[in-house]
């Protein structure tokens, strides 16, 4: 059965009597799971002998309380498909426990965060590194698990560790697909079924579009409010807005040797 752990103590309690020396995989999400998170967790319970999984709506990182407050917070469920898997324990903290000096310390990163997503969400990666940081202190995982649909964050996270020689690995797993080719995310249950199959274009035009200004046109002429579309190295990032609601989503592209 699995353990849910709702301080930072008895987590810590569970950790060293319950995993001891054993490999420990650890997953963080904000909870409303989808098939994206559960593809982590299965990666991570096929490679460690114990796997923990953190479910916290952490709201520093929402520029937007609207955001906030329309996420999918569904513990019951998530719980019910958590231990279906097998998943040892769920760390499940109240905000005062993640934040007791209240979030007047924050890790900060000055480059890579200050442009995508950083420029269009002032203060997002702020809180996604505070939080990480946190959840990466406490879990104490031999590896932790993070999806490649958000990629500047997975690069941000993959950065920080190596700045602060956190004795951690990071895995970065493929993203997960809807048969559409929409990128699984929490957001997509505030989409109508409409709104669900427009989505799919989104994917469809970073693939094919000749550049990044060809891409926000397209994206535009199909229904889309286009926020950005940017080539970086070998990927091809861009956000956008669709019946209000905020969807990211990267492809690999072919770079000229």
């Amino acid at each position: 059965m699995t353990q849910v752990l709702r301080t930072v103590g008895a987590y810590r309690s569970w950790r060293k009597e319950s995993v001891g020396t054993a490999s420990l995989g650890f997953i963080p999400t904000m909870g409303g799971l989808h098939a994206g998170h559960l593809d982590l967790v299965k990666r991570a319970l096929a490679e460690n002998e114990r796997v923990a999984v953190s479910i916290f709506l952490n709201r520093t990182q929402f520029n937007k309380q609207e955001d906030f407050d329309k996420y999918p917070a569904v513990f019951a469920e998530d719980l019910q498909a958590l231990e279906a898997l097998g998943v040892d324990a769920v760390f499940a903290p109240e905000y005062d426990d993640m934040y007791p000096d209240d979030y007047r310390y924050k890790v900060s990163e000055s480059q890579l965060s200050a442009e995508l997503e950083g420029e269009h969400r002032p203060g997002h990666f702020d809180g996604v590194l505070t939080v990480v940081m946190k959840l990466l202190v406490v879990g104490d995982a031999t590896r932790a698990y993070f999806g490649e649909k958000d990629w500047q964050q997975l690069q941000l996270v993959k950065g920080m560790v190596n700045a602060f020689f956190l004795p951690v690995e990071i895995v970065a797993c493929p993203t997960i697909r809807e048969a559409s080719g929409l990128a699984m995310s929490s957001r997509n249950r505030r989409l109508s079924p409409e709104g669900l199959q427009q989505a799919a274009r989104f994917n469809q035009i970073l693939n094919t579009a000749e550049n990044e200004a060809a891409a926000m046109a397209e994206l535009k002429a199909a229904g889309f409010e286009p926020e950005y579309v940017a080539d970086r190295g070998d990927r091809r990032l861009g956000a956008v807005v669709l019946e209000g609601v905020r969807l990211i989503d990267n492809v690999e592209r072919k770079v000229a040797r």
